[in-house]
C-alpha cells in the first residue's frame, strides 16, 4: 500500500509537466459516482461541485451523479475502482470509509484500484441530539451513559466511519458504552434522529448545522482542533475537555490508471473549481467546510491516514473479528 502510494503520488506530480493534451476530452457524459445516499453531506458537495467541474472542463462538459449507496461507501467505492479507466468514470471518495474498509474486512476493491484527484472538503465530525433529550452538552451525555449503560444508541454512515470511530474514541477514553445503530448514509440517520428512532446521531458538523439554528437538535460539539467558521457557535470537543479530533475528507478520485491527460485536466478544472468565487458562494450556502489538496498533497495524505488507522487496527480492532 505505501509503496502503491508513494508510485501514485510521484506519477500524479509528473502529470502537470506534461505538455501532451488530451483536446477532445470529455467526448461523452461523465459519470460521477457517489457512494453514499441522496441529500447527505457528500452527495451535497459532490451536486455543488459538479457544475463548476463541467465548466472548467470544457468541451460542453456534462457529469451525471450516480448515487450507489450501501456497506458504509463499499458498493460505491467496488463500483468506481472497477469501471474503465478511461476518464469517462470517477466519482468522490471518502476517508476513513475507503482506507478502513479494506482493513476491517476483505473488501472487493483496494487502494491500489483508486487514483486520487483531489481533496474538496474536511468535515469535522459531530454528536447531535434531540432536545427532548435533556443533554446539552458532552459531560451530560457522559454521565447519561454511565447511569444508562448501553441505552445511547446512536447512528452512522457504517462501521469503520469516522463517525464510527469517534464514538470508540469516546467509549475508550472515558469508559461507556453506546449501541451502534449504522446506516447506508448520514441522510438517514438524520431521518432516524428526527424522528426518534435513535437517541444521538455521530455526523460531520456541516450535516447538522440548521438543525441546530432551527433548534430542533443540540450539536453537543465538533471534533476540530479550532471552529469551524460556518459554525462558529458549537464549541470543538477540545474546549471541553475531550481531546478528540475526527472528520471526514470528501475528495475526487478516479479508477487507477486513468489516462494521465484526462487525470491533469480533472485535476486542474476541480482546482480552478475550488477558487471560482460562485462556487465559493454556493459551498458556503451549503455549508460546504472546503480544503482543498492536489492530487500529489492527498495522496501523501490518504498514505498517512492509512497507516494510522492500520495501527489502531492492531491495537483495538473497531468491530468484532
Amino acid at each position: 500500500m505505501k509503496k502503491h502510494l508513494t508510485r501514485i503520488a510521484a506519477a500524479t506530480l509528473g502529470i502537470f509537466s506534461a505538455t501532451a493534451a488530451l483536446a477532445e476530452y470529455p467526448e461523452r457524459p461523465i459519470t460521477m459516482i457517489v457512494a453514499y445516499s441522496a441529500g447527505g453531506g457528500t452527495d451535497v458537495a459532490a451536486r455543488t461541485l459538479v457544475p463548476y467541474l463541467e465548466k472548467y472542463l470544457g468541451n460542453d462538459a456534462s457529469i451525471v451523479v450516480s448515487n450507489k449507496p450501501g456497506a458504509g461507501g463499499e458498493v460505491g467505492f467496488t463500483t468506481l475502482a472497477h469501471a474503465k479507466a478511461d476518464g469517462y468514470t470517477i466519482g468522490f471518495i471518502n476517508a476513513p470509509n475507503i482506507l478502513t474498509i479494506p482493513i476491517q474486512r476483505k473488501a472487493r476493491y483496494t487502494m491500489e484500484d483508486i487514483q486520487p484527484v483531489a481533496n474538496v472538503v474536511y468535515d469535522p465530525g459531530a454528536f447531535g441530539i434531540l432536545p427532548s433529550a435533556g443533554i446539552e452538552n458532552l459531560d451530560q451525555l457522559i454521565a447519561y451513559a454511565k447511569e444508562n449503560p448501553g441505552k445511547v444508541t446512536y447512528g452512522t454512515a457504517g462501521a469503520g466511519s469516522d463517525d464510527h470511530l469517534a464514538v470508540l474514541s469516546l467509549e475508550r477514553e472515558h469508559g461507556v458504552k453506546f449501541r451502534h445503530v449504522p446506516f447506508n448514509g448520514n441522510a438517514d440517520v438524520r431521518a432516524a434522529l428526527l424522528g426518534g428512532h435513535i437517541k444521538m446521531a455521530s455526523m460531520n458538523v456541516t450535516e447538522m448545522v440548521s438543525d441546530s439554528e432551527e433548534g430542533t437538535v443540540i450539536v453537543l460539539g465538533q471534533m476540530s482542533k479550532e471552529r469551524w467558521e460556518g459554525a462558529a457557535n458549537i464549541p470543538t470537543f477540545r474546549e471541553q475537555g475531550y481531546d478528540i479530533v475526527m472528520g471526514a475528507n470528501r475528495s475526487l478520485g478516479a479508477p487507477a490508471g486513468i489516462p494521465a491527460e484526462a487525470l491533469e485536466k480533472l485535476s486542474a478544472a476541480t482546482e480552478k473549481a475550488m477558487n471560482d468565487p460562485a462556487f465559493l458562494a454556493g459551498a458556503k450556502d451549503q455549508g460546504l467546510a472546503l480544503y482543498y489538496m492536489n492530487a500529489g498533497d492527498f495522496t501523501v495524505s490518504l498514505q498517512s491516514l492509512n497507516e494510522g488507522y492500520k495501527a489502531l487496527w492492531a491495537e483495538q480492532p473497531w468491530i468484532a473479528q
